[in-house]
């Protein structure tokens, strides 16, 4: 590890060590209510993300707290994941994502994943990965202050902060705040990269329960050079210095070989903005009721009639620029024309605007998971570019959601729909259905799903862009439907999943400039597989199985099979210590994985190369005592190996002339507060 490292990680250790001792001590708690939900619009009652283990304390300040929180446009209740044996639900990344060489740069999954819903949408998805969404956002509420502090270290200077803060004043208001700063300079030239994520909430509840309001901003930004890959990559097992650095790259300044951890300025690259501003309000007819308990009385409703207004304004910005551009280059690597003397610059900003309103009905007085919700939204769409007219457009649209879980929690129905009526989108729908029922007390569930998403192509695909892209004659909407169904047990960690699309009109890139239909329909099927096995009392086994199968026609490439691996010695030790450490190996069978074109941001088919990848192994050691979690990785062990026609490359490609990194060290810490 290096001088620098070393300082940083001594000055953050020393930090949260005065933050937990100036920690105030505890008192005693009730619990708050959130209310009658947040009730949702589209989308709205199909809960999300994981809840696969509670908040855990092991002190006397453990009990001294009560945390959960709802996503946006969901009633069910979520509590923080504490489990320390899976170093990828802290990671922007998931192991089902792969990048064009490290932390920030281009991202894409190994799984088909089609945008399926209609409206608006800009066509630039490189970086969407690493961004806040709002259809992640949390509400909190909590009995005391809540920090939770993240820390994370890599080689060649990679280091990664995030910082999450909760709190509730008095009980009827809680806000939160979100912060992520990743900063990588790459393993190759021209290859830095930086990420920042804002997410800042607050939701208010009235004494006697009538309204709500809920407040959301995220604020995302994605910076990163584009090198175009190596020129030639092949050199790689021939390194006199065995630094990849040595090698040159098809864009950026040649000859600079350095690695700087606060360096986040983009000569040649990408920078990708949004921002999304929501405010939404309720206000709620229904049955007063209250509970006297000791001199303190507690206010109850039970909302019957719902009236809701959601105003949410975005803005995004996708733009490439090289400041100093080789002429040459452009020309021999990306067929593209261009002078040495002027600067490269593409730019395309948007702002929506959308306002919508409902009608929301409970039927049953004291189950907010069963409701009726129908209502109307009206969006402005706006874009200023360069090389066109401004262009502006409309698009009003109706939905519906209806869902009803059962008070015994055994049954679960999701029904929704939305229309574009009339606008730019008029015609664009998405319909979604969603059946669960838990099959025994044990945990065991199944359930069954169907959509079918019809939509306009991306804006950019249209001409409506001043990227160099080639515009599509015509529009011919996407149609997606999709099939699926889900057996499993979340307390003993085994899933049996499959899921079914056929797809008419399918957009993609045929090349880095040209958009394309496949106007022949396809399918496509995955299976996933996931459990847990306990080999003995400490030795874990965690196996977790993706098989696709794509038409062959289809101008669709991706692996047959995607795994991972992990083999794990787990247990609780000396009372505070929970310890996971094991090796952890992915894999994926070979295939034709997408090019990628810098100037456009767009991953494109190819059917030339194939990729031919080793298992990628990674070593871990993860533990916890108390509060504090600790994580320390050493990756891609696989490149120790020297290259042969047995094992193949050392280095692992991501796409054509786009490496990964060699062994890589990692170090991580996670430390919350309970003020």
């Amino acid at each position: 590890m290096s001088f620098l490292k070393s300082i940083l990680f001594g000055l953050i250790l020393l930090t949260l060590i005065q933050f937990e001792l100036n920690a105030q001590r505890p008192g005693g708690f009730t619990r708050p209510g959130m209310g009658g939900g947040m009730g949702g619009g589209f989308g709205g009652g199909m809960g999300g993300g994981k809840s696969s283990d509670s908040l855990q304390k092991r002190d006397q300040l453990a009990d001294s707290i009560t945390l959960f929180y709802k996503l946006y446009n969901s009633n069910e209740v979520l509590q923080l994941d504490s489990s320390i044996n899976d170093f990828f639900i802290h990671y922007p990344l998931p192991f089902t994502s792969y990048n064009l060489g490290n932390l920030g740069t281009a991202a894409k999954s190994y799984l088909f994943e089609p945008i399926q819903k209609g409206g608006f949408d800009a066509g630039f998805h490189a970086y969407d990965r690493y961004f806040y969404t709002l259809e992640g956002t949390p509400f909190y509420q909590t009995t005391r202050p809540y920090t939770d502090f993240g820390y994370l270290i890599g080689d060649k200077s990679e280091q990664m902060l995030e910082v999450k803060h909760t709190q509730n004043k008095k009980q009827q208001f809680n806000f939160s705040f979100e912060y992520r700063f990743s900063n990588s300079p790459g393993n190759v030239k021209n290859q830095n990269s930086n990420l920042n994520n804002m997410r800042i909430t607050a939701h208010f509840q009235s004494k006697r329960k009538r309204y709500e309001s809920f407040w959301v901003m995220l604020n995302n930004k994605a910076a990163s050079s584009e090198n175009g890959g190596l020129i030639k990559p092949s050199l790689l097992d021939s390194l006199s210095l065995n630094n990849p650095y040595e090698l040159e790259t098809r864009l950026g300044v040649s000859g600079i070989a350095f690695s700087n951890p606060f360096n986040t300025a983009i000569a040649t690259g990408n920078i990708y903005k949004s921002n999304t501003l929501l405010w939404r309000q309720t206000y709620d007819f229904g049955q007063k009721d209250s509970i006297v308990k000791d001199t303190m009385v507690i206010h109850l409703f039970y909302p019957r009639l719902r009236f809701q207004n959601e105003i949410k304004y975005e803005n995004s910005e996708y733009s490439f620029s090289d400041k100093a551009p080789k002429a040459a280059n452009y020309a021999n690597y990306f067929n593209f024309n261009t002078d040495t003397n002027t600067v490269i610059k593409f730019v395309d900003a948007w702002s929506v605007l959308t306002n919508e309103f409902s009608i929301i009905s409970y039927p049953q007085k004291n189950n907010a998971n069963q409701f009726l919700q129908l209502g109307q939204g009206y969006s402005i769409l706006n874009t200023t570019l360069s090389n066109q007219k401004k262009w502006s457009n409309y698009d009003i649209y109706s939905f519906g959601t209806y869902k009803n879980k059962t008070r015994n929690q055994l049954w679960d129905l999701f029904i929704a729909g939305k229309l574009f009526l009339n606008g730019y989108h008029a015609g664009d729908y998405d319909v979604q259905f969603y059946l669960s029922r838990l099959l025994s007390s044990k945990g065991n569930y199944l359930k069954l799903s169907f959509q079918n998403s019809n939509r306009t192509p991306s804006t950019n695909y249209l001409g409506i862009t001043q990227f160099p892209l080639i515009a599509l004659t015509g529009i011919q909407k996407e149609n997606i439907l999709n099939f699926s169904g889900e057996t499993g047990n979340r307390k003993s960690g085994w899933k049996l999943a499959a899921n079914y699309e056929l797809i008419n009109n399918f957009n993609y890139f045929s090349s880095g400039y040209q958009p394309a239909v496949y106007s022949k329909a396809f399918s496509y099927l995955r299976a996933q597989a996931s459990n847990k096995i306990k080999l003995s009392t400490h030795w874990n086994w965690y196996n977790e199985m993706n098989v696709q199968v794509v038409d062959q026609s289809a101008p669709v490439n991706l692996p047959l099979l995607l795994t991972r691996q992990r083999l794990a010695f787990e247990g609780n030790f000396y009372k505070n210590l929970f310890l996971s450490t094991g090796l952890e190996v992915i894999y994926h069978t070979d295939y034709k994985a997408d090019d990628y074109m810098p100037l456009t941001g767009q991953f494109y088919i190819q059917n030339d190369y194939t990729l031919h990848n080793r298992p990628t192994a990674n070593a871990f050691l993860n533990f916890m005592i108390k509060r504090f979690r600790g994580y320390v990785r050493l990756e891609n062990l696989n490149t120790l190996l020297s290259t042969s026609s047995a094992f193949g490359n050392r280095y692992n490609f991501s796409s054509r002339n786009y490496p990964g990194t060699g062994t890589w060290f990692r170090l991580g810490v996670r430390w919350n507060f309970i003020n």
